[in-house]
């Protein structure tokens, strides 16, 4: 999908999708002390920039939809917190180096050629100690779990997520992680996701 087609996803008055942050991004960074500037890359409506935002964490939120990024920035206005929002197609943006204490990456998917020139620069954008973290869905998910992209050519494995980071960071965590999905009528299925967490050295 392109930035127009996702302006037109968002352009409803209700969130696409859930105000609070991710299960995983909360699991994993509640305990990372906010320690200065963090970027959400493909931040959409907010959930997670504004939930950083609210622990103290001095936020970029960058999307290619800007009709996503008015959405972030009422919700982050609604919350009385601060975010900055930065309207860029990730695939052209290129940070400056060793500008950022945390770099976050949720369920971006792009054609692996693109995420293998935007997580190198994520990478290299965090400071030494910074910390990376991504959270997508996994390459088994279309297979063995439930929902996401059904196309192979834009999922991954943490396996080649956390290859790319590895010439910039210390690898903590590189897995495949199990997400329950409830349906409409109460069922309930499991997703598989991708999960690195990294060290910046």
């Amino acid at each position: 999908m392109d930035a127009a087609s996702w302006d037109e996803r968002y352009r409803g008055g209700e969130l696409v999708w859930k105000a609070g942050p991710n299960r995983f991004v909360a699991e994993e960074l509640a305990g990372l002390e906010p320690s200065g500037r963090a970027v959400d890359l493909a931040a959409g409506e907010g959930r997670n920039a504004v939930w950083l935002a609210e622990r103290g964490w001095e936020v970029d939120a960058v999307d290619f939809s800007a009709v996503a990024l008015e959405k972030a920035g009422r919700l982050a206005a609604d919350r009385g917190a601060r975010l900055r929002t930065v309207h860029a197609d990730l695939t052209l943006w290129a940070p400056a180096e060793a500008t950022y204490d945390l770099a976050l990456i949720a369920y971006l998917h792009l054609p692996w050629p693109d995420m293998a020139q935007i997580l190198p620069r994520a990478a290299a954008a965090v400071r030494s100690g910074g910390t990376l973290l991504l959270v997508g869905h996994d390459a088994a998910n279309p297979e063995r779990g439930h929902g996401g992209p059904q196309d192979p050519r834009v999922l991954y494995t943490a396996e080649q997520v956390a290859d790319l980071w590895r010439p910039y960071a210390d690898i903590l965590r590189a897995e495949t992680v199990t997400r329950p999905v409830t349906l409409a009528e109460g069922s309930s299925r499991t997703a598989l996701d991708t999960l690195v967490r990294a060290v910046r050295r």
